[in-house]
């Protein structure tokens, strides 16, 4: 039996008797049948295996729907890639997101150890080995425009405490634009614990609709308030420093083709890597939501399409990765297949924009998250809000 195939087969006998001393009946049904919402000018689709995105179509500057999302055409598929790539397409990664260094950490004067996943030991990624991605979350609640997936997770991966997730996503139309809204609320329940969840939606606003498109090189990049970032070390796990953009290649605060200084982010993704993926702080009043003023802290366009993309969240931070490890391996989904030959995902083709608060902010006092890190029961819960809003570029 594959390793991580033994892994999930465990995991879930564990769940499915741990389920029955839970408040909350344990997942019944198919985790990979799709559930599908609508609004005028945009459509998603989502499966129950790690409450994730599979599809989400808008309009091209032609009229035409594309689908601007990376991911498998069936749910089955996303299991496979848990167990061989494992790329995290579309899912809610947690209970917390990102890395952890030395998987340790300590609150209160209580040291926790959790599974380190990744680099041989040196930090643990994306919650462990079975994250919030590798679960099965219940659907309590589907309209027309909206969906609501719920999963608790009991002590799981050593964290401390029980813990109630609910992840709502709606599309709308505003004011004649399309919009995606993800809001991801967990409640603790028992013990104070790090919360840090967040959507890890691979995205090609060019979706794939001729060869330029297949990279992402030549869309354009915005972040104006990204003025500094977390340093880490050549395994990415946070330094304790912080950086400044300026001048540099991680310079997005003016609009920039994401290619212009890739060629030199020389190691700047890990050791041997070229490309993108750093944690990028957000210097701006905090958002509350979509009555706020305009705090849109990140814009991409693509050329080939003219889609343009805005994002809205009340975290304080943006990582952002290139997909510099896809090596085209993956075989496109169906709707964004062009010309004579298969179309796959490489590197460069996709860009990954997960809303979250600092790395590792568990492990670095210093740096003062430790409200937006660390959840108590006697406190508000933690709140990921997030909007994308979907226009057609001018320029």
């Amino acid at each position: 039996m594959h390793f991580l195939t033994a892994i999930a087969v465990s995991a879930a006998a564990f769940l499915t008797v741990s389920a029955q001393n839970s408040a909350f009946p344990n997942f019944t049904g198919d985790p990979f049948i799709k559930y599908n919402i609508s609004a005028p000018g945009i459509s998603a689709s989502f499966i129950p295996y790690g409450a994730r995105l599979t599809n989400l179509f808008v309009q091209d500057k032609y009229g035409n729907p594309q689908d601007v999302v990376l991911g498998y055409d069936t749910g089955e598929q996303y299991l496979n890639d848990t167990e061989t790539g494992h790329t995290y397409f579309g899912a809610v990664v947690g209970r917390y997101a990102n890395r952890i260094k030395n998987g340790t950490f300590t609150i209160d004067g209580v040291k926790s150890q959790i599974p380190e996943n990744e680099h041989g030991g040196q930090d643990t990624l994306h919650g462990g080995f079975i994250g919030y991605d590798q679960q099965n979350w219940t659907v309590v609640s589907q309209q027309n425009d909206s969906i609501t997936f719920a999963f608790y997770d009991q002590a799981y991966q050593g964290f401390p405490g029980d813990v109630m997730n609910y992840a709502t996503y709606t599309v709308s139309t505003e004011c004649g634009t399309p919009r995606w809204t993800s809001r991801l609320v967990s409640i603790p329940f028992n013990s104070p614990t790090p919360i840090m969840l967040a959507n890890h939606v691979y995205w090609n606003l060019g979706a794939s609709v001729n060869t330029a498109a297949e990279s992402i090189l030549n869309d354009t990049l915005y972040m104006p308030y990204a003025a500094r970032y977390i340093e880490f070390d050549g395994d990415e796990v946070p330094t304790g420093t912080i950086g400044v953009t300026k001048g540099g290649p991680l310079d997005f605060t003016t609009p920039t083709k994401i290619g212009t200084n890739i060629n030199e982010t020389v190691n700047g993704c890990g050791t041997g890597c070229t490309g993108y993926d750093n944690a990028f702080i957000l210097d701006r009043p905090r958002y509350s939501g979509p009555e706020d003023p305009d705090l849109t802290v990140l814009t991409m366009s693509s050329p080939e399409t003219g889609i343009k993309l805005d994002v809205k969240t009340n975290q304080q931070s943006l990582q952002i990765y290139t997909c510099d490890n896809l090596n085209g391996t993956i075989v496109a989904k169906a709707g964004q297949q062009h010309g004579n030959e298969t179309t796959t995902y490489g590197q460069y083709g996709c860009i990954v924009i997960e809303t979250q608060q600092w790395i590792d902010g568990i492990n670095n006092p210093q740096w003062g998250q430790e409200q937006y890190q660390i959840y108590r029961v006697t406190e508000e819960p933690a709140v990921n809000l997030a909007t994308y809003d979907f226009s057609i570029t001018t320029d």
